[in-house]
């Protein structure tokens, strides 16, 4: 197989997730696309040359910079704008049609609004976390980056990594806490 085609195999593989992750960082649909898109391209530009394997630590260490240096650049324009008054009425953001698709076309509509209302609960539980942390409990949790791949990712220390995901679990768990006493 070609590198081109393995690399495009790879962006393919990641594309969602990445997709995802962004989202949930910039509660936007459209930065997170372009933030995704910019990652994609820097790896292509920069990397497409390395193994194969080194390609995972490296696209999701651009993907946490450009979601980073996004909040940055947020940051500086609240402080420059701040006092210009916010849109009455954002832009709703138009739901992904796979993630609501039943696995089961068996399941009732009572398992499924509730599957849903768990799977919205765990998503705004994530978007609650800061940024660091956030990014080491997708990486490690959702992606199976090992400790050392999530540190590389996140251009951080394996302690931090650690750090940043214990405190990622105890919110989480202090957030859901009752989702395990559902029926």
């Amino acid at each position: 197989m070609s590198v081109d085609a393995e690399l495009d195999r790879f962006l393919a593989s990641v594309e969602r997730r990445a997709f995802r992750m962004a989202q949930l960082a910039l509660h936007d649909a459209d930065d997170a696309l372009d933030v995704v898109q910019e990652a994609m391209f820097a790896l292509v530009r920069r990397y497409a040359r390395r193994p194969p394997e080194e390609w995972p630590p490296l696209f999701w260490r651009i993907l946490s910079r450009r979601i980073t240096d996004v909040h940055r650049s947020r940051s500086r324009s609240r402080r420059l704008f701040g006092f210009l008054p916010m849109r009455d009425d954002p832009e709703e953001e138009a739901p992904d049609p796979v993630a609501q698709a039943p696995a089961d076309p068996a399941t009732t509509p009572e398992v499924m609004l509730s599957s849903h209302d768990v799977s919205e609960r765990i998503v705004e539980a994530v978007r609650q976390l800061p940024l660091r942390q956030q990014q080491a409990f997708l990486l490690r949790s959702h992606e199976g980056l090992s400790v050392v791949e999530t540190a590389a990712a996140m251009g951080c220390a394996e302690g931090s990594v650690k750090v940043h995901l214990s405190r990622a679990l105890a919110r989480l768990r202090e957030l859901l806490g009752d989702l395990h006493e559902r029926p």
